[in-house]
């Protein structure tokens, strides 16, 4: 990308951000209308005025406050963003490292090998559209742990792209280069070392890509229904204690987050097809 057309996608970038909380915040400043309240609101003790999504001024306000000390921690249900951020984080990064572990092996041998394919393939075609959060009642159930449990659904949902990804780029590896391999006598193990992964690298990573972002989506529902730490449950014990400018900011910090994790894949895949 040039540089002209980079300035001038950010320009109008900026100016579409401008446009946009511009107007939410000009929506916010209009007089609500005084309404009855109904059953609910007078249960929750609400007040008569129309209720609305806070402005962007108050949700910047409140920003500052929370990333200038985004690591405190006054008890159980009152800890910084950025500890509900790390244990989110945590719990991603380790069921997406046990996924790659267990679904990169698979994945050559599915891609090398037509049998092991025909073999797996109709178990992976049952398990794998499966919803993550299904599996949740029975991992609390076996595991008995809220923290391993996330983990595990974390883990579910993160090997089959890699898995996938992994056999498709296996087998479409250029055969000239696998007969090459086989005329220097390279045992099996050394043709998918030195010949296949280099080729099947780039598709790797774009399983890896894929899998980071649907693992962290997952986690805020994961988190939702296990509770005690972490952004999922912060967003729904911010929305239990009817503070929407909490749960608009974890909602931004969530998107934040994901787009670095996908960012520092994607680095990582542009990383690797400069190399080849």
């Amino acid at each position: 990308m040039s540089k002209a057309l980079r300035l001038k996608s950010t320009l109008v970038s900026l100016v579409l951000l401008v446009i946009l909380l511009g107007g939410w915040e000009w929506m916010n400043q209009i007089p609500a209308d005084t309404k009855p309240l109904t059953e609910y609101e007078m249960l929750m003790g609400g007040a008569s005025q129309e209720a609305r999504v806070p402005p962007p001024s108050e949700i910047i306000k409140l920003g500052y406050e929370e990333l200038s000390d985004p690591f405190y921690d006054a008890g159980p249900n009152d800890k910084g963003i950025g500890i509900q951020l790390g244990y989110s984080i945590y719990r991603v990064l380790m069921g997406f490292l046990l996924a790659a572990l267990i679904a990169i092996p698979v994945g050559f041998l599915i891609g090398m090998s037509p049998v092991m394919y025909n073999a797996l393939n109709p178990y992976i075609q049952v398990l794998r559209p499966i919803s993550p959060l299904a599996w949740m009642p029975l991992a609390l159930f076996v595991i008995k742990d809220s923290e391993l449990s996330a983990i595990f659904v974390i883990f579910i949902c993160s090997i089959w792209p890699m898995l996938l990804n992994t056999a498709f780029g296996v087998a479409n590896v250029r055969k000239d280069w696998i007969n090459v391999a086989k005329t220097h006598e390279l045992s099996a193990l050394k043709t998918a070392w030195y010949v296949v992964l280099p080729a099947a690298a780039p598709t790797i990573l774009t399983g890896m890509r894929i899998s980071i972002g649907i693992a962290w989506l997952v986690i805020v529902a994961a988190e939702m229904l296990v509770g005690g730490t972490g952004i999922g449950y912060y967003v729904w014990n911010e929305w239990n204690n009817l503070n929407l400018a909490s749960v608009i900011f974890s909602i931004l910090m969530i998107g934040v987050v994901g787009m670095l994790l996908d960012l520092i894949l994607g680095g990582a895949a542009r990383w690797i097809e400069y190399r080849e």
